[in-house]
């Protein structure tokens, strides 16, 4: 197989374009790298489509390693044919593959092999020849023998059409027909072990789709609930049809001898051996198949989630939301260093919480005095138990500040509760309880939601569906890529990173992440990218793979602070002189602002003809218009293009909604039926699909909204009772 031209086929993408990236991985190249830094190589492909060839070069590879070890195999037994051969070649899966390696294996004891071993094998292809005149129990009172276990006849026809069924099943061609045939035509069936047991899965209780027609969700839903116990599952198919697909192959005349034991062999090898096999296969198929889709909704939702806007500039108040155990308390400063903690208890009592145990007054006066004590302008309230009435709480005390300027924003707190308690977060503040943590990384996340959220493991983010019921080293593995692509698109400050932010930086392990911090806690500020070869094994190809990536702020070279890789600052000062320009007076007419740097003057760097200055400066025209783009805006944070998230002043209960309001709300998770949005009332209202828009055909709720998006949306219904909110966006 031509690995190059299948996946340019399947991605399409030009045979040239795979052959290089696959010579850039196998020299060591990251993704991000690749994509980012040797786009002349590969024609500018972005790190999705990279990501996707590395994935499928990996399959590939590994089903080139399978064919030899399968032709191996073949060739030692002695029964390696050209046909045979061919057939290994001209394998596309690592199914069809087992397919064809199934009659060569070496098997287990089967019925089939035990009747071997009793020397019936003869009388089995007796029956397959069709040729005999007599009824076959007569051809079979010569295979009885007391000595080999053959008591009778009727035993010798047993043994003869297991080894029947038996060469049926491991018949590729029978294999490849009735898995096709099962996929288009088969209906996946759920019932109640029970139905009379209430569950979540009701739905599902008598319920029958098309194999081919069945949506991802359903699946995993099924899947749950068969897991649980509480359904049971399978396909069902049109057996008929399928023994007479055998048939029409294995029939060769119309015997009346060998004709019933021939179906009788055809229906217990479907039900015994290839039925039950082909089920499993398709129903993993399906599975795969629905986490290939959730996983791809966790992606998207995760990206956006990741590169939610910082707010920067503000000291914030990280409140912690909670009953019984009181509302956690933490104010950072700007830099996200922690001032001071507390925990107040203003909401009102619980079903397990004394009444003597609220103390609101005493709760608001704290506020108020760090509010004026540290200058707080925004407060960042997790959206867990009691964030409600704590929203109301913050409402009411913010009213009654004269001329009170600050704001507050419900934070997501997925994953909080599993950084709090992780040893990372032990290490970063040593001297505080769990709580305190949970309270700072409130405050902190919005601050810089990228930084914060790398500390959490993606899979515990909760930004999808059935995250617990998929392969959780896939999920890792895609959810991994995400981070590492969004890290480094935005870039790292290398004086302030933390190390599980410098981990996820193209070409740095953990060990290296934890040395350069070291390194920059015992020796200074990094001035310069190029002190990053004195860092403790960080050689050479590291440095290359990570430094376009770090950032440095007031570093000796001005170029440290931008996406422009030190392998290109010779043709980017180049570019500055053909120009006639002076880098330090562009560097110096940028301002620094709360989100990165922006030009003060007029000053700015013009290209009119890329192709032949490309060519002066000796480097691809795609690196040119990357130098161009980071010498304009240098320190930009591509963050600055998502959209902002909602602050808010006021607050509304469910009860306050009525059908047909129009409110703001952020998009807080993207399934495959709809979106949550977040209306500001506690409680996510759901835009189902068929809800998204008026004017097309909404594929999948991804197509138009994301994680983090700010959506005009209209009321549809309120269930107070059941706490739903339905709304729409077609206003």
């Amino acid at each position: 197989m031509d690995i190059a031209k299948q996946i340019a086929k399947e991605l399409e993408i030009e045979p040239w374009q795979v052959e290089a990236v696959i010579s850039l991985i196998d020299e060591g190249n990251t993704i991000p790298f690749i994509a980012r830094y040797r786009k002349e190589k590969h024609g500018e492909l972005n790190d999705e489509q990279i990501r996707n060839l590395s994935e499928r070069l990996g399959y590939l590879r590994n089903l080139e390693d399978r064919k030899a070890a399968v032709r191996s195999s073949i060739e030692e037994q002695g029964k390696m044919t050209d046909e045979l051969s061919k057939a290994i070649d001209g394998a596309e899966t690592l199914v069809s593959l087992e397919d064809i390696y199934r009659p060569y294996k070496q098997k287990r004891r089967t019925r089939a092999v035990v009747a071997k071993e009793k020397g019936l094998e003869p009388l089995a292809q007796i029956i397959l020849e069709q040729k005999i005149t007599r009824p076959v129990e007569e051809e079979a009172k010569a295979f009885i023998s007391e000595e080999k276990g053959v008591k009778t006849a009727a035993e010798a026809i047993a043994g003869a059409s297991d080894i029947i069924a038996e060469m049926i099943s491991d018949n590729a061609d029978f294999r490849t027909g009735i898995r096709s045939f099962t996929r288009k035509t088969g209906i996946l069936v759920s019932q109640a072990k029970d139905p009379e047991v209430k569950s979540v899965y009701e739905m599902y209780y008598d319920f029958q789709e098309p194999v081919s027609k069945i949506t991802g969700y359903r699946v995993l839903a099924i899947n749950r609930g068969e897991k649980e116990n509480i359904l049971t599952v399978r396909i069902e198919v049109d057996v008929r049809k399928i023994i007479l697909f055998i048939g029409h192959t294995l029939i060769k005349s119309n015997n009346q001898y060998t004709m019933p034991v021939l179906i009788s062999a055809m229906q217990d090898s479907y039900k015994r051996l290839i039925g039950p096999a082909i089920e499993r296969e398709i129903r993993s198929e399906l599975t795969e198949k629905a986490e290939d889709g959730a996983i791809k909704v966790f992606d998207k939702n995760l990206e956006q989630l990741l590169m939610q806007p910082p707010i920067a500039g503000q000291v914030v108040l990280g409140w912690d939301p909670g009953y019984a155990h009181g509302c956690k308390l933490a104010v950072v400063d700007e830099t996200g260093k922690v001032l001071d903690t507390a925990i107040i208890y203003p909401v009102p009592p619980s079903s397990n919480m004394k009444p003597n145990q609220r103390k609101l007054e005493e709760a608001k006066k704290l506020v108020k005095n760090w509010i004026q004590k540290y200058h707080v302008t925004l407060i960042s309230l997790g959206n867990g138990t009691a964030s409600r009435e704590s929203e109301q709480v913050i409402v009411d005390l913010l009213k009654e500040i004269p001329d009170c300027k600050v704001q507050y924003m419900i934070t997501n707190e997925a994953g909080a509760s599993v950084y709090s308690a992780s040893k990372l977060a032990a290490e970063e503040f040593p001297d505080f309880d769990v709580e305190q943590r949970g309270a700072a990384s409130m405050a902190r996340r919005v601050q810089d939601p990228l930084a914060e959220l790398v500390k959490i493991d993606p899979k515990a983010i909760g930004v999808g569906q059935y995250q617990h019921d998929m392969n959780q080293k896939r999920l890792g593995e895609a959810l991994g890529g995400v981070v590492e692509d969004c890290v480094n698109r935005v870039g790292v400050d290398l004086n302030t990173a933390s190390a599980p932010l410098l981990e996820h930086v193209s070409g740095v392990s953990k060990t290296l992440a934890k040395n350069i911090v070291e390194f920059r806690e015992q020796n200074g500020r990094f001035v310069s990218r190029r002190e990053l070869l004195k860092v403790p094994k960080l050689g050479p190809k590291a440095f290359e793979q990570c430094a376009g990536f770090m950032r440095i702020a007031g570093g000796s070279e001005p170029l440290d602070n931008t996406g422009v890789h030190p392998e290109s600052y010779g043709a980017a000062d180049a570019l500055v002189d053909e120009l006639g320009l002076n880098k330090e007076e562009l560097f110096a007419s940028t301002a620094v602002t709360g989100a990165g740097q922006t030009r003060k003057s007029g000053q700015k760097v013009v290209v009119k003809d890329y192709p032949s200055m490309a060519e002066k400066l000796g480097i691809g025209e795609p690196t040119l218009r990357d130098i161009v783009k980071e010498l304009n805006a240098p320190g930009r944070d591509p963050r600055e293009d998502m959209p902002k998230p909602i602050l808010r002043s006021d607050v509304l209960g469910m009860e306050d909604l009525k059908v047909g309001m129009v409110l703001k709300g952020t998009v807080r998770n993207v399934i495959d039926f709809g979106a949550f949005v977040d209306i500001g009332v506690h409680q996510d209202g759901l835009v189902h699909i068929s809800e998204m828009s008026d004017h097309k055909f909404v594929k999948h709720p991804l197509d138009v909204v994301s994680v983090g998006d700010v959506v005009e949306v209209k009321v549809i219904s309120v269930d107070l009772e059941k706490k739903r909110i339905g709304l729409s966006m077609k206003i």
